[in-house]
C-alpha cells in the first residue's frame, strides 16, 4: 500500500484522514465498521490504474480522524457534513460516490441530503430503506431480535468498549471481519462478545495476517466509541430526519449485495428488492448484482469483481 497517499483535511470541525490515489474524476470511497480507508485498498488501486482519483476517508470516529465523544456529534448530519466539506475542499463540485455497510447509509444520506454533489452511486450490501414514521430503529431491531441482537447490545455507553477490551481488539476484528452467516448477529449476555459472532480461527483467503494487524493497530489507538456511536445515534437520527421521510434517492445508482450477507437477509430486504419498493424509492435504480456465495464483507472478499463493476458503472457518466 506503500503506492497509496495519505494527507489530513480540515472538515466540518474535525481533523479527517484521507488515503488517495491517482488523478481524474473523483471517486469517494465510504467504509463500513469495524471497518477503516484499508477496506478500499484494492479499489483505491483499480480505480487509479483506471483514470479516476479515488478517494477514502477514515470517516469521524475511525482510524486516524478526529474521534469526537459524544453521541449526538455522529448524526447524519454531522457524518454527511463532514463529506460534503471533504468535496468542497477536493475542488470539485460533484464525485461518484461508492458505500458500504455503514457507509452505504451515510452515501444513502448523502444523496438525500445534497444530491447535486452526486454524480452517480454504486451501494454495497445495505438498501435503502425509508424513514419509518411509526417506530424508532431499535425499538424495531429489539422487537424483532431481542436484547441481545448486537445492534441494542452496542446501545449502553462504555459496555461494549469494555467487553471488547477484555476480548482484545485483534480478536474482536477477526471475529466481524470473517463472520460469513446470512443469520442476525445475537450475542447471548451470559457469553458475551468472546463467544460470538464465531469461533473461527482461520483467516479466509482475502483477509492476511498484515491486514487484521492493521485494523486491529489503529482500533487499538483509537478505540471502538467512535464506531459504535453510529449505532447509538440511530433513534436520533430517526428523530431529526423526519423532514425526509417519504423523500426518493433520485441519483443513477448501481446496487451489489452478496447472497451470504447478513444485510440481504434482514426480514423484509429481499421482498422490498424483488417486488418494487427499492425501485419505488430508488427510481434510478439501474442495476443490481447479487454475488453468489459471498458474505458481508464484499469490497474485500471479492475485490477484482467489485472494482470491475464499479469501473463499468461509472463510465457511463
Amino acid at each position: 500500500m506503500e503506492e497509496i497517499n495519505h494527507r489530513t483535511v480540515a472538515v466540518n470541525g474535525i481533523n479527517m484522514h484521507v488515503a488517495e490515489k491517482g488523478e481524474g474524476p473523483v471517486v469517494l470511497l465510504i467504509h463500513g465498521f469495524p471497518e477503516l480507508w484499508y477496506s478500499w485498498r484494492h479499489q483505491i488501486v483499480a480505480l487509479a490504474a483506471h483514470g479516476y482519483h479515488a478517494v477514502a476517508p477514515d470517516l469521524r470516529g475511525f482510524g486516524d480522524t478526529d474521534a469526537p465523544p459524544a453521541v449526538t456529534s455522529y448524526t447524519m448530519f454531522h457524518v454527511v457534513g463532514d463529506l460534503v466539506a471533504l468535496i468542497e475542499a477536493l475542488g470539485r463540485d460533484q464525485v461518484f460516490v461508492v458505500g458500504h455497510d455503514w457507509g452505504a447509509l451515510v452515501a444513502w444520506s448523502l444523496c438525500m441530503f445534497r444530491p447535486d454533489k452526486v454524480r452517480a452511486l454504486v451501494n454495497l450490501s445495505v438498501v435503502f430503506r425509508p424513514r419509518n414514521p411509526t417506530g424508532k430503529p431499535v425499538e424495531i431491531l429489539r422487537a424483532a431480535y431481542g436484547d441481545d441482537y448486537y445492534v441494542c447490545r452496542f446501545q449502553e455507553p462504555g459496555r461494549t468498549e469494555a467487553e471488547f477490551g477484555r476480548v482484545g481488539t485483534s480478536l474482536i476484528i477477526k471475529k466481524f471481519l470473517t463472520y460469513h452467516d446470512p443469520g442476525p448477529v445475537i450475542v447471548p449476555k451470559e457469553k458475551g462478545f468472546a463467544d460470538a459472532p464465531n469461533k473461527e480461527n482461520a483467516l479466509p483467503s482475502w483477509l492476511s495476517e498484515e491486514d487484521l494487524n492493521y485494523f486491529a493497530g489503529k482500533f487499538e489507538k483509537s478505540g471502538f466509541t467512535g464506531g459504535l456511536n453510529y449505532y447509538r445515534a440511530l433513534d436520533l437520527n430517526w428523530e431529526l430526519m423526519a423532514s425526509w421521510t417519504g423523500v426518493q434517492i433520485k441519483v443513477p445508482v448501481k446496487f451489489i449485495v452478496g447472497d451470504q450477507d447478513l444485510a440481504y437477509h434482514f426480514p423484509g430486504v429481499q421482498d422490498y428488492i424483488c417486488k418494487g419498493g427499492f425501485k419505488r424509492d430508488v427510481p434510478l435504480l439501474e442495476d443490481m448484482v447479487v454475488m453468489e456465495g459471498v458474505g458481508h464483507f464484499i469490497n474485500q472478499e471479492r475485490p477484482q469483481e467489485i472494482s470491475n463493476i464499479i469501473l463499468e458503472f461509472i463510465k457511463k457518466f
